[in-house]
């Protein structure tokens, strides 16, 4: 049984940055998709950053050119470097991961960031 668990979260400043990290309680290799999404209250879920492949990248625009997002497969890691926080990243971060063949999805319980204005 694979699972996501993240940390990392937790409450930073204005200009201020955090990584998280997925850890993967099985094989990385597993998963053909990963990425990190964030809900922020009384908001809809949405997709903040995005590797396949382990080279190919995508990111939301709301944090282009701020986030990176890096996986390590030595480690069964997937990261997420967050550089010039804004109050409006404020959420909680979500990991998931999508299995190749059957394109079963798996979710991480999720850690909160919290960036003070």
């Amino acid at each position: 049984q694979v699972q996501l668990v993240e940390s990392g979260g937790g409450l930073v400043q204005t200009g201020g940055s955090l990584r998280l990290s997925c850890v993967v309680s099985g094989n990385i290799f597993s998963f053909v998709t990963m990425g990190w999404y964030r809900q922020a209250p009384g908001k809809e879920r949405e997709l903040v950053a995005r590797i396949r492949g382990g080279t190919s990248t995508y990111y939301g625009d709301s944090v282009k050119g701020r986030f990176t997002i890096s996986r390590d497969n030595a480690k069964n890691t997937v990261y997420l470097q967050m550089s010039s926080l804004k109050p409006e990243d404020t959420a909680v971060y979500y990991c998931r991961g999508v299995v190749g063949v059957s394109n079963l999805e798996v979710w991480g319980q999720g850690t909160l960031v919290t960036v003070s204005s």
